[in-house]
């Protein structure tokens, strides 16, 4: 009997020895490859490093560098706009698709199938395929001089000024399902009851969406929100599948300008100062974004 009783003590002890165990693989990969490899690129950033890393330490000369670079500080104004376009764009179309799925429509999982699908293509795939629809010889424009549209115009792909809004629309069209998904899921969890008692009140459905059903979205949203910040951090393949950067420079972006100093023009120091940098705004604006969500589920939790 004694035996039997210490038998679920014993597996309680050894549980989180073995979660322990299993985590090792991890914690390896996290110190290793992701903490170290910080490391190593501030450590390289420090230094007057060229085709390869040097023991040297130089300071913040490559920072000095690196913001009197036009073409660096071209990349962080465009990513800016890229950015807010982005993310708004695909927040309202994400939550529109979401509202409209979620009105119990005819075919609904193939509509979803339809809509998500975008996100399964690679990002050179979609810039590959709207580079082609946003050519001036073979996409849109040229079908609107063939339906008689002669003096039309669609030719942003090949405007500097422009340019950086052809990869909103490509991306936009790629990920927006993926807003849709998180939001719809969030629509699905909404208490039936608020329906009903709205209905009773006569309060019309679009009030009820504006000011009950997307104020309850909170986590959805800001879980859409850090991925598609993510991918704005990240963009590279449909610039380069896209414009190359292009016209010029006029679509250049920080990852961009990184893998060409960092491959193409053998400058490994100031290369590693742009990822320092980009790294680091990432951790500013995510890191209070994170801890206001913490905050928030332990107010909740007491």
């Amino acid at each position: 009997m004694a035996a039997l009783t210490l038998q679920p003590r014993l597996r309680r002890r050894r549980f989180p020895l073995a979660a322990w165990v299993a985590m090792i693989p991890m914690v390896l990969t996290v110190a290793f490859a992701y903490l170290g490899t910080m490391l190593w690129t501030a450590r390289v950033s420090l230094s007057n490093s060229r085709t390869f890393p040097s023991g040297d330490f130089a300071g913040v000369t490559q920072y000095v560098r690196l913001f009197h670079n036009d073409r660096w500080l071209l990349s962080l104004q465009n990513i800016v706009i890229y950015g807010a376009c982005f993310i708004v764009a695909c927040m309202v179309i994400g939550l529109l698709l979401a509202i409209f799925i979620d009105q119990r429509v005819v075919a609904e999982g193939a509509l979803r199938t339809v809509f998500l699908y975008p996100y399964a293509m690679s990002f050179v795939a979609t810039g590959l395929v709207w580079q082609w629809i946003l050519n001036p010889q073979l996409g849109v424009q040229q079908v609107l001089h063939k339906l008689g549209f002669v003096h039309a115009r669609f030719d942003w792909i090949v405007d500097q000024d422009y340019v950086i809004y052809t990869l909103v629309i490509a991306t936009v069209w790629q990920a927006s399902g993926l807003v849709m998904a998180l939001l719809l899921a969030g629509l699905r969890g909404i208490d039936d009851e608020i329906w009903k008692a709205a209905r009773i009140d006569g309060i019309p459905r679009w009030r009820v969406y504006a000011s009950i059903v997307v104020p309850m979205l909170g986590p959805s949203v800001s879980t859409a929100f850090v991925l598609l910040f993510v991918m704005v951090v990240k963009l590279y393949d449909a610039v380069v599948a896209m414009t190359q950067g292009g016209p010029g420079t006029a679509s250049e972006v920080p990852a961009k300008f990184i893998m060409d100093y960092l491959f193409g023009r053998a400058n490994i120091g100031l290369a590693s100062a742009a990822s320092i940098v980009l790294l680091t705004t990432v951790l500013a604006i995510l890191a209070p974004f994170f801890y206001v969500r913490s905050r928030a589920a332990l107010r909740k939790d007491v």
